[in-house]
Formats: C-alpha cells, structure tokens, sequence
C-alpha cells in the first residue's frame, strides 16, 4: 500500500511538473520561463527572497554594478506597473558617499494636479531640434527622454521590435544604432538613424558612404533625424566587430555586407578626416535630406571640442545635436581596458563640452542630449541642470524588456532573448508584451522627471538649475553643484525665448 501511494504520488507530481511546464513554454509574459521551463522559476523565486538573504550573506542593495538592486527593482516596477516606491527611509549612506548629489526643494510650490506613471502626458524638449541652422523638417522633439542607440545584431530582432513599439506607445525617438535600419524597427516608433563608420544602409561594395543611398534610406522610414556615431562611450577610440557566424542573410542585406564574414567598422570615417569635413559632411547630410543631422561621440582630448565649436561659429554651419555618451556607458563587447578606462565619465566630459559651445556662443542653436547611465529621475535632472536638452536611455531600456543584467552580452547567449541573435533564446521575448513594458518605463521616468522639476518650483525639467544641486562630502559639507562643475548662474539653462515657450507649452497641456 505505500509503495502505491508513493508511486501514485509520484504520478501526480510528474504530472503536475509536466503542466508547468507546458504553461512555461506556451505563457508569453516572461522569456526566462519559455526558455527554461521549470529552472526558470528558481530565478524568481530567488528574487523574491532577495531581501532577507541579502541581510547575511548577500551585497546590499547599492553595492551591485552597472546597475544596482535598486536601481533594477525601480525599472522592473515602473514598467510592470507596480510599486515602485520604497519602504522605511533610504538605505544609502548619505553621511559618508563622496558627492552624494541632493536635489535642493523649493520652500513654495505650486499647487498642479499629480501626473500618475501611466500618464500619456508628454514632456517635450526645449529646443527645436534642427531650429538653429533652420533645417527643412526641424521639429521639437515631444519627448526629453529617448531610447539610445542599440543595433539590431547586438539587440535580438524581438528586442529591438519591442524597444520600437514602445517608443510609438510613449511617443519618443529610437535611435537605430549604428547597425542601420531593420524591418524590426518599423513598428510605430520615430527613429534617429545613426550612421556610423560602416555606413550601413549608405554604403558601396567597398564600404564608401554614398549620399545618393542615404537619400533613400532616410525617404523609405520614419527617420526624423540623423546621427553621424564618431565614437561611443564604452569603447572610444574602438572599431566594432560582428562576428561572421552572426551575420546571418538578415543581417547582411540591412547592412549591405556578404553573408557569413565578418563585419568590421572600423574606427574612423572615410567619408572625412578633420574637422571642416565633419562640418562638410553634416551639411551635405542635412542639405540632400531636410532633417536634423547630429554627431555622437564620447569626450576624450579637449583640443577636437574647441576646435569644432570655433569653425561652426566661423562657419555658421555645422551639427544640429551634440550626443555626449559617458565612458561608463554600455556595450554588447569591450575589451576590459577600453570598457574601464578609455573615455572621459558622462558627469566629467559633458560639462567640458557644454562649456566650450556656450563659450563659443552655440549653446542656445544646438541641441544637447546625454547618455551612459541617466536613465533614474536624479541622474536625468542633474544631467539637464547642466546643459542636457534631452536624455538617451540604452541598459535601463532593455532592463525595462527583460535583461537580468546577466552579463553575457558579448557570449550571444543572453538568457532573457535580449542580446543575442539565438532563435531559440531570442523566441522567448515577446515584442508585443515587452513593449508595453519599455513604454512604461519610460512614462514613468518622464513623470518623476516632472515631479522633480515641480519639488524645485519648475514646471519642467529643463528650467531647474544647476543651483539646485548640493553635493555633500564625506564630512558633512555641501558644495553646490555650480562651484564643482564650473558653472556660472543661468549656464545649462535654455535660452529666455524657449524658457518662454516650454513654460507656455507645459501650460496648455493643463499640467
């Protein structure tokens, strides 16, 4: 009798294991389950006990990097539409964290009705993007947050279809990455297409840039403007390799490459070598097409900054958008060194650029956007204190879709379908699902953005000042942020004339 018990027992729990399984791989809600059916559990149910292991024997919550728990915790919340508030106080030690940054509240606010996380409510930029050399199709962008640049090849096809579909829920840009213009980006989503050092998109059989080719790939998608990449964050300095055995037939006629052989980017343009043809170049771009044509770079030597910023005032012409990537920004693969060293820090190397254009005179024709990292309210805030018209989100995107922060990017076995080019892996990323998940997010950034430049006494983001800023060092004292970044009163503010309009928008809009 026990013996049948037991195997009737053990009938019912193969049974009852059979059917999860079944409901792991068939449910489209989490791709770790439809990858890993039963297994995967273990990685949720370990999550949700997280806080009491990590009393005894596990980091606390801020010791993690890139991205710490809580960090994750708030993206995960905000883009599943739950809680994303925290309970009993601060766990940070604000009494011994060098430039511990403290947003600094006005004593009388006014009286505006709250914006919930899932409010549509938009939080315009500024500036008109395009306005200062008066481009064609210059516009003002409707969102101050962005989804940063991603290939598709470094990004599976269903993330990077997910991240676009999102970008048309929360009504924000796309950047395409350097990688060109994918069928999966054609999903709703506006789109800033990067042209990098490949020339993916634009390019002859050598790998020559052709104008005549960007003509038409700007005219066949919904490319609102044109970013030309000199350099990124995490890898500055650095050409880019996708490896053959992931240049699949896909990959290869988007990009215009052979298929099955490596695809190298190397690390500087054919298309010019100086200064004035990067000025030549943008100008040609934004001629031929009308739109708004920037330059994306990480900031490493001063000399290329002034240089650039004297021949644009000289020349009245130039680069519509500054993209300043960080050197703790992300990559799909670095070498440790590049990764670790190479590239000046977001927090160091954008005040040095936005100093030497506003010196220069520029600051109120070009629009400045930051990335590497800004993608939490405080770190937003402070990066438009100092000039940033308008903020790039790239992990803390892909985090809102998924990402585990496994760190296995440059292996191409992501287990969540995120980054890697796995039909297998990639198959358990719903595009559909995930993306209301990356609009989310981004809804929800957009609005603490808000609430926070409402605690200064703006109504919007881009009106709070660097002198709301206070960073406490490890004595107790505050430096204001203006003295530690150099700043005079008023520098990283618009202009008088948008201040007006942005303040007049926000007003319409009833917020």
């Amino acid at each position: 009798m026990p013996q049948k018990l037991s195997r009737i027992a053990g009938a019912v729990a193969a049974v009852a294991l059979g059917g999860i399984a079944l409901h792991d791989l068939f449910q489209r809600d989490h791709a770790i389950l439809r990858n890993f059916p039963l297994v995967g559990h273990f990685r949720y149910w370990l999550e949700s006990v997280g806080p009491e292991l990590r009393q005894y024997i596990v980091t606390d919550n801020d010791s993690e990097r890139p991205f710490t728990r809580d960090e994750r915790r708030w993206v995960y919340a905000s883009s599943k539409q739950e809680n994303n508030y925290f309970g009993f106080g601060t766990d940070n030690d604000l009494e011994q964290t060098p430039h511990y940054v403290i947003i600094k509240h006005a004593a009388f606010v006014e009286p505006v009705d709250e914006a919930p996380p899932d409010s549509e409510q938009q939080v315009p930029g500024a500036k008109i993007l395009g306005g200062g050399h008066q481009r064609r199709h210059a516009f003002r962008p409707s969102s101050v947050v962005n989804i940063s640049a991603m290939s598709f090849g470094a990004l599976s096809g269903p993330a990077v279809e997910a991240l676009n579909r999102g970008a048309g829920i929360a009504g924000c840009l796309h950047n395409t990455g350097e990688g060109g213009i994918s069928p999966h980006h054609l999903h709703g989503g506006e789109l800033i297409w990067q042209i990098g050092t490949g020339y993916f998109g634009c390019r002859d059989v050598n790998g020559g840039f052709v104008l005549e080719r960007a003509v038409e790939q700007a005219q066949t998608a919904p490319v609102r403007a044109i970013e030309v990449k000199l350099s990124q964050g995490a890898k500055a300095g650095l050409g880019g390799l996708l490896p053959a055995a992931k240049v699949s037939p896909e990959i290869a006629g988007i990009r215009g490459i052979p298929v099955g052989r490596d695809c190298v980017s190397p690390p500087y343009h054919r298309a010019f070598a100086d200064v004035d043809g990067l000025i030549d170049f943008v100008e040609k771009l934004a001629d031929a097409t009308g739109l708004p044509v920037g330059i994306k770079s990480a900031v490493g030597e001063g000399a290329f900054w002034g240089e650039l910023a004297a021949r644009m005032a000289t020349r009245g012409e130039g680069p519509d958008f500054v993209t300043i990537d960080g050197g703790e920004g992300g990559s799909g693969a670095a070498p440790l060194a590049f990764a670790d060293h190479v590239g000046l820090p977001f927090m160091t190397g954008f005040p040095r650029v936005y100093r030497t254009f506003l010196q220069a005179g520029l600051s109120a024709d070009v629009t400045f956007v930051g990335a590497a990292k800004l993608g939490f309210p405080q770190r937003a805030l402070l990066a438009m204190a100092l000039g940033c018209d308008l903020v790039n989100v790239a992990r803390e995107a892909m985090l809102s879709i998924g990402c585990i922060q496994a760190q296995r990017c440059h292996t191409g076995h992501c287990p969540t379908g995120v980054a890697t080019q796995s039909e297998w892996l990639a198959g358990g990323l719903d595009a559909d699902r995930k993306s209301v998940r990356a609009a989310n997010y981004i809804r929800a950034l957009r609005c603490e953005l808000l609430r926070l430049g409402r605690t200064c006494g703006k109504p919007h983001p881009s009106l709070v000042g660097l002198d709301s800023f206070e960073l406490i060092d490890d004595r107790l004292q505050g430096e204001p942020a203006t003295a530690l970044f150099g700043y005079d009163k008023g520098w990283g503010l618009p202009s008088l004339e948008d201040r007006e309009a942005i303040t007049e928008l926000m007003a319409a809009s009833g917020r």
